[in-house]
């Protein structure tokens, strides 16, 4: 029990920022795009707190599948074509995930962690590593093409009218279909392969 709870609050800067930083980027894309809900809505912040969803977060804390509040946008504010626009604005989540976690992979590889003192270094090593996989697996996760993930937006956007409108139609059973996904094994059978993939690549460009 003592080394989870040591595992956790050395895992918990990282889970924080993955969750922050993803929608903090969602807001700063449609608010750039020139929608001002974000900033309305007080969503532009990197402060963890503004974007924390309790439940959301006990939930990531004891079963490791949880949620933020998510961002409101407005796409009919978009100086672009609202589908482009909600497009960028998906995408931003997790690209700011992916990107998170190279920097730690960068950080990991050259930041020189011996000539710190080691009940210093050794945490702050294991932050940085915590932050590449749960940042790669939180960034791939939100991908999954499954309502209300961002990788469903996504494909929302991209399909014609016809396949749009039948899409939709199972947008109600997202939330029953992930549930699924969390509490079998097939969750891991996606994410895991995906994730070593990921991060292998990143260490292999640097």
């Amino acid at each position: 029990m003592h080394e989870w709870i040591m595992n956790f609050l050395i895992a918990l800067p990282a889970i924080l920022w993955a969750i922050t930083i993803h929608e903090f980027a969602h807001g700063y894309i449609a608010y750039k795009l020139g929608d001002p809900t974000p900033k309305i809505t007080g969503r532009l912040t990197l402060n963890p707190f503004a974007h924390l969803d309790i439940i959301g977060f006990l939930a990531l804390v004891l079963v490791h599948f949880g949620w933020a509040k998510p961002v409101m946008v407005n796409p009919n504010n978009f100086r672009i074509d609202p589908r482009k626009g909600e497009i960028l604005v998906a995408s931003g989540g997790p690209l700011a995930n992916f990107l998170s976690a190279f920097v730690s992979v960068l950080v990991l590889k050259y930041f020189p962690f011996s000539s710190l003192p080691f009940n210093i270094s050794e945490p702050l090593f294991l932050i940085f590593k915590y932050s590449i996989f749960i940042n790669v697996a939180f960034g791939i996760f939100n991908l999954l093409p499954i309502p209300p993930l961002d990788g469903s937006k996504i494909l929302e956007a991209l399909l014609p009218p016809k396949l749009y409108y039948s899409y939709k139609k199972i947008e109600p059973y997202g939330p029953i279909i992930l549930i699924i996904l969390v509490i079998s094994p097939l969750l891991n059978w996606i994410l895991v392969p995906l994730v070593n993939i990921v991060i292998n690549l990143m260490l292999m460009i640097t």
